[in-house]
């Protein structure tokens, strides 16, 4: 399933033909994956900028963006009305009017505020901007999805053999048992949706079943009973170790009576060090694509690239945004 799980996300995304808005045009690698996406038929391409300076810059790297729609924020008909809703819900914050225009000028807020709108059906960007810039807007402009308490990301991490869900590993340094909770419920249920697979979550610790008694295998017992709790529909459990996790045999030795112990397919870690450190090891000496890191947790889908990313992650995590 590993090598054709991102063929099928793209097709399944062609059928689909969602419209996505890639804010970053100064971005060489953005021009480029607007181009693939539209020749391919994956997505419907909206981009944000001036367009003879777009038109311009894809012509100097031979990028063909016919099919491209390309917007100036302060020549859009509806920029005032943006103004207005942002400065509505952001003026409790101490937002005015005037701070509410320039932000919307800017190429990140006007893609969320396009997205909250509805007026394009998810946004990606990131490649030029921090996770910290990309995520402000989103939460700002688009706000949470309901019942879920914190913003975080996860990675899809392609094996030959096999695709697993990595979260999270790339926003939320030190989550409390609840964040680590709706991590978990937010992972499972992106799963779900790009895999097809039923989502068999295990909440990773150094201990399992109580092997090791600690604070910090404590807060990985709590998030998993608050999770079972928020959804009892889900199959989840912890602590668990990440081998006793993903590895049948001593899943069985080790947790005997869990039904997720040997079968998990989403690994929840306990904090950002043990998540970026592990979805990194996967990538660099296990050889999997690690596809992300893609921000969960918004009532829209407004996702985040790596600046190291190439233009065919930017293509990857589009196709991921018009089945979100």
């Amino acid at each position: 399933m590993g090598n054709n799980l991102l063929s099928d996300i793209k097709i399944k995304a062609s059928h689909k033909l969602k419209t996505i808005i890639l804010p970053e045009s100064h971005d060489d690698r953005v021009l480029k994956a607007a181009e693939v996406l539209t020749q391919k038929g994956i997505a419907a391409i909206v981009t944000v900028g001036n367009e003879d300076k777009v038109l311009n810059d894809a012509a100097r790297i031979n990028i063909d963006l016919s099919k491209v729609k390309i917007i100036d924020p302060l020549r859009y008909e509806l920029f005032d009305s943006f103004v207005n809703t942002f400065w509505e819900i952001r003026k409790e914050k101490g937002v005015t009017k005037e701070n509410a225009f320039d932000l919307l000028k800017k190429d990140l807020f006007f893609a969320a505020m396009m997205t909250r709108e509805g007026l394009v059906d998810a946004s990606v960007a990131g490649s030029a901007s921090s996770t910290a810039d990309v995520i402000r807007a989103g939460i700002q402009c688009i706000g949470m999805s309901e019942g879920i308490s914190i913003v975080s990301s996860f990675f899809l991490m392609v094996f030959p053999e096999k695709s697993y869900t990595f979260s999270d590993c790339g926003v939320v340094p030190n989550p409390n048992a609840e964040q680590l909770a709706d991590i978990a419920i937010s992972a499972a249920d992106n799963h779900k949706k790009l895999t097809g697979e039923v989502p068999v979550v295990a909440m990773l610790s150094f201990s399992t079943k109580g092997s090791a008694h600690h604070e910090l295998a404590d807060k990985v017992i709590n998030a998993t009973e608050i999770a079972k709790n928020k959804r009892k529909d889900l199959k989840i459990d912890g602590e668990l170790q990440f081998d006793a996790a993903i590895i049948e045999t001593i899943g069985k030795k080790k947790a005997p009576n869990s039904e997720v112990a040997g079968h998990a397919n989403v690994l929840i870690f306990p904090d950002l060090n043990s998540g970026n450190i592990g979805y990194k090891i996967a990538q660099r000496l296990g050889g999997c694509e690690a596809v992300g890191p893609i921000i969960q947790g918004l009532k829209k889908p407004y996702f985040d690239l790596s600046r190291g990313c190439s233009s065919d992650d930017i293509v990857n995590a589009a196709a991921i945004a018009a089945l979100s």
